[in-house]
């Protein structure tokens, strides 16, 4: 046997009086639950019984195992200890409904001339409302959490057993007040909304990012009794510390985001809005109908929108800053921190991109200027063949993105101005042949990657073309929203208005606004996402769940935000290195090439594989278990949509004054002498803080969430029961989880400052 697996055997703490007090409560409890069940057996089911038991041995592991033995000498199994007494064994005891069953287990004497009439004590009873209310909940587990990691404090816990013990004492408790509201074990009743929990929960994460942040990135060891003991391995005291703040942000953030997903499905469905004000008849209460907000009823952007003058603008002056791109980009200096090419499209134009899909709508695609080159061609190209039956779908564009994604490494586009502007023109060559030949919109709807990314994107957007009221088009004729008129084209993309659902193919053009007859096209609010967790048929696309072509695209979207992070990480980098080293080739291409394939193709197949064999196994016919993981494979977008965020909005914070230097470069060599660069806004600035990866964490939470209720919407009306949909959702959930931690991971990382001097 090996030294450490000795010593960390003989590091059990065979403590007798917590064994045979853990031992008494769980006999006490059992006892109770036994004589309780049969009478109850909806309230207290085995798996009750199972829990608690599972709370004690938790309870017992974290302060008789090894890990108090090794917490002087690890911060980060002192993290382990605490995420034990803190974010395990307390929700599991609660979900015991340990109230009536230790009572019960007392016995009938005990119960009525003991703890019945202390527990019926109205100056305890109002000491319980004021201490089990949810705001002194949180706060209590603030409060201690953060108390004890002072580091005098702490080091006097770790120093003197009885401090410790008061410590652990303190965090069980702590906890234990924590999650009772957020469990509320039978028979407790909530006094607030229980929606009211999601933001509790929420709230928490928010804290526990801070707290986990200050031990990651502050530059000191908080606890110097730690450079004192023996370190274990080559792991210095600073990088230990660093662990133990990672240990507390992932997995406790997995936790808490989890909890919020089930508290989410076991709450209400917000009631459902009834026209003119008609009454509930099962609660009785009168709903009004919400009037949706609809900007194109606003007084100066409606005109604005609906006009074509502003988007002929924007178009005009985007179209000249490619135009500027492609020329510098051909002829300018070489160096991408110095060119229009190496700094406007991959440092601002993908940013600006993604943050109009996260503010507005697909802003990109309604400013797009490789629509110039569609008006040109059908002046001069026998424009009218239609796109072939067989290349229909977006099998094309998945295979684009991917070409993007490859390129982007292997052959340096974000550090080549020449390759860029090449790019670029390619991209108005292939828009001029395939709208030259075909009618209709078929680039957009079948070819352009930009424009597939964009439509996956605006799931997340918060605004979404729609009618206003259907009846008007169920009795229009014309149709001219699609088909069009003589001074409006209509909608080129065959988005019949009534039947379409959500953004997926609306490049935000306004053409059906205009061409409608009626005035029945609005622009209206939306909660982003929300048309995934169901499957109509829905205008050009029919039902999502028949599309493996969507559900590849969306994949490929996903898994390629964390491989195209993962590029630009040192760890991932130089593993890349040592790979191509060993192959005997200089050039990382191969083995980068080997990652995407791995990360981008092999594992959503993978995943698609695994998802369609487990969901038949659970029930559904195998084409409605197909059709379940092409959707689920879907509900995956949020997660990439927040991964894509915040990496791309990372390099637009860091290069933010990269672009100045360059266009007075170009300034300059336009003759204007008297302008001089100012190169040194262009240097690799130094880390953003903690501030920015907190709100990178956020953004993941928040993906990961919208994600796993969009993945419980989509799977529980296909099983009999919540515990047969969360069964079935098991791999599923398990592969958000792994994205997640990894996208957390990448962002630990330092991350490589592309497009700026010095990187």
């Amino acid at each position: 046997m090996s030294p450490a697996a000795e010593a960390a055997l003989a590091s059990w703490t065979f403590e007798p009086w917590l064994l045979l007090g853990l031992v008494v409560v769980a006999s006490i409890y059992l006892r109770g639950w036994r004589a309780l069940a049969p009478v109850v057996p909806d309230r207290l089911p085995t798996w009750r019984a199972i829990a608690f038991l599972a709370g004690l041995l938790t309870l017992y592991l974290a302060v008789a195992s090894p890990l108090d033995a090794f917490a002087g000498l690890l911060l980060q199994v002192h993290m382990v200890q605490h995420f034990l007494l803190m974010m395990v064994a307390p929700p599991l005891l609660w979900l015991g409904a340990p109230e009536l069953p230790l009572l019960h287990g007392l016995g009938e004497g005990a119960r009525r001339e003991g703890v019945g009439p202390v527990l019926r004590w109205s100056p305890l009873q109002r000491a319980g409302d004021v201490l089990l209310h949810p705001v002194t909940c949180w706060l209590i587990f603030v409060a201690v959490t953060w108390f004890w990691h002072v580091p005098a404090l702490y080091e006097l816990a770790l120093l003197d057993p009885f401090w410790h013990e008061v410590e652990h004492f303190s965090f069980f408790a702590g906890a234990m007040f924590f999650w009772f509201p957020v469990v509320l074990p039978w028979p407790s009743r909530s006094r607030i909304s229980r929606w009211l929990m999601v933001p509790y929960l929420f709230l928490a994460a928010l804290q526990a990012t801070v707290f986990s942040a200050f031990f990651v990135f502050v530059d000191r060891v908080l606890y110097p009794i730690y450079e004192t003991v023996p370190r274990i391995g080559s792991l210095s005291a600073l990088e230990d510390q660093r662990i133990a703040g990672a240990i507390m942000w992932v997995p406790g953030s997995l936790v808490l985001l989890a909890t919020t997903m089930l508290l989410v499905i076991r709450l209400p469905s917000p009631a459902l809005v009834r026209p003119g004000g008609t009454q509930d008849g099962d609660v009785g209460r009168t709903r009004t109908k919400r009037e949706r907000v609809d900007l194109l009823r606003w007084p100066f952007w409606g005109a604005l929108l609906r006009g074509r003058a502003m988007q002929r603008a924007v178009r005009v002056v985007v179209g000249l800053s490619i135009l500027a791109v492609v020329v510098d980009g051909l002829f300018g200096p070489p160096m991408a921190a110095m060119n229009l090419a190496g700094v406007m499209p991959w440092t601002y134009g993908r940013a600006a991109a993604l943050l109009g899909l996260l503010v507005v709508g697909n802003v990109f695609c309604f400013a797009c200027p490789f629509l110039v080159p569609r008006t040109l061609a059908r002046r001069f190209l026998p424009q009218g063949r239609a796109w072939p039956k067989a290349l229909r779908s977006k099998w094309i564009a998945v295979g684009l993105v991917l070409l993007f994604l490859w390129s982007y490494e292997v052959l340096g586009l974000w550090n080549s101005p020449w390759w860029s502007a090449w790019v670029l023109l390619a991209y108005f060559g292939l828009a001029l042949l395939v709208d030259g030949f075909f009618r209709g919109a078929s680039f957009c709807k079948y070819v352009c990657p930009i424009g597939q990314f964009n439509f996956i994107g605006s799931l997340a957007s918060p605004l979404e073309v729609g009618v206003r009221e259907r009846a008007v088009c169920v009795d229009c004729r014309t149709n001219d929203c699609l088909t069009g008129r003589s001074d409006a084209p209509g909608c080129e993309l065959d988005l019949y208005l009534p039947a379409k659902v959500g953004n997926l193919d609306c490049t935000f053009c306004m053409d059906c606004v205009r061409a409608c007859p009626h005035d029945n096209v609005g622009l209206f609010a939306r909660m982003g996402t929300k048309e995934l967790a169901t499957d109509p048929p829905r205008a050009s696309f029919g039902r999502l769940g028949l599309r493996n072509d969507v559900a590849a695209l969306v994949l490929v979207i996903v898994f390629g935000a964390f491989a195209n992070a993962a590029g630009m990480v040192a760890p991932v980098v130089d593993g890349l290195r040592r790979l191509s080293s060993a192959w005997g080739v200089e050039s990382l291409g191969l083995a980068f090439t080997l990652l995407l394939i791995l990360s981008v193709v092999i594992a959503p197949a993978g995943l698609m594989i695994v998802l369609r064999w487990w969901l038949a196994r659970k029930g559904p016919e195998a084409d409605e278990a197909a059709s379940l993981a092409r959707r689920l494979a879907m509900a995956l977008a949020p997660l990439g949509i927040a991964m894509w965020t915040a990496h791309l909005l990372f390099h637009l914070a860091a290069g933010l004054g990269s672009g100045w230097p360059v266009l007075q470069r170009v300034v300059g060599d336009l003759g204007r002498t008297e302008v001089s660069p100012d190169w040194s806004m262009s240097h690799v600035m130094g880390p953003l803080g903690e501030d920015w990866i907190i709100s990178q964490i956020l953004l993941l939470d928040l993906g990961l969430l919208a994600s796993l209720y969009l993945g419980w919407r989509i799977a529980e009306p296909a099983f009999p029961g919540a515990r047969a949909a969360l069964v079935a959702l098991l791999p599923w959930v398990a592969t958000a989880s792994l994205l997640f931690s990894a996208g957390i991971w990448l962002l630990f990382q330092p991350m490589e400052m592309r497009g700026m001097l010095g990187a």
